[in-house]
Parts: structure tokens; C-alpha cells; sequence
């Protein structure tokens, strides 16, 4: 194999590299910042803040919830907001007629984090289990 091969092998990996999902890189991050998530969770649980807490995973600036993780401060690739189930009603992220479907799907916040994922292309939600210590 000549060396031009190589490289168009290199550049074609490189590529794929980039194309990669950013779940990769929130999971990455996420796994740092489990900890602190968990801490923020059982806070707004045990102040009655609320039973649902809901942390905005981005990567831009977001009008949402309060910055509890900055990715330019801790040198990673997502910031982390945290908020509430009452803070995505009142916004209108989710529906007053689909809160109860909401809740009914959440997860136990002591086991899983409840992430809403903000992209490009949209946003979402998912549960992510935090470690087993």
C-alpha cells in the first residue's frame, strides 16, 4: 500500500470520527459530572422544589433552568442547566394535557438523571443511569 492510500484512510477515519453521535461526547461528560447531578437532583427533591427534576444537557446558550455546569469553566463539551418538571410546563416544553404522561414515563431521579438533550436538530429526552458507587 502506497502512502497516499494511507492518508486517504486516515482522512476517511477522521471523518467518521467527526460524523460520530454528540451522545458520545454528553456521555463522556456525563460520567464526570454524575456526581454533582445526583447532588443537585436530591436537592431539589428534599427543598420541595420538585419531585421531577429535569437537567438541559446543550452545547449554545439556553434560556432554561440555572447553569450548574459551564463547559467553558470545566474545559468539556456540554454545559449543564438544571430545572423542573413546573419549569417545562410553564414554558410550554410540555403540554399541560401531556404532563401526566410525563410522569408516568419518568424515572426513579434517584437511579437515572432525567436529561433533556438540546442539539441542532432538535432536542429530547433521555435517561441516563447514574453510577453504581
Amino acid at each position: 500500500m502506497d502512502p497516499e492510500e494511507l492518508l486517504n484512510e486516515n482522512t476517511g477515519q477522521e471523518k467518521e470520527k467527526k460524523k460520530e453521535s454528540p451522545l458520545v461526547s454528553l456521555e463522556k461528560d456525563l460520567k464526570l459530572y454524575a456526581e454533582s447531578m445526583h447532588e443537585v437532583a436530591v436537592e431539589i427533591m428534599v427543598e420541595g422544589l420538585s419531585r421531577y427534576p429535569i437537567f438541559v444537557a446543550h452545547q449554545h446558550e439556553v434560556k432554561l433552568g440555572e447553569l450548574i455546569l459551564d463547559r467553558e469553566e470545566l474545559n468539556t463539551e456540554w454545559s449543564i442547566q438544571a430545572s423542573t418538571l413546573e419549569e417545562f410546563v410553564e414554558k410550554g416544553i410540555i403540554k399541560e394535557v401531556l404532563k401526566e404522561r410525563f410522569i408516568k414515563s419518568y424515572k426513579n431521579p434517584h437511579d437515572f438523571m432525567c436529561i433533556f438533550v438540546i442539539v441542532p436538530e432538535g432536542a429530547n429526552f433521555v435517561y441516563y443511569p447514574y453510577p453504581k458507587e
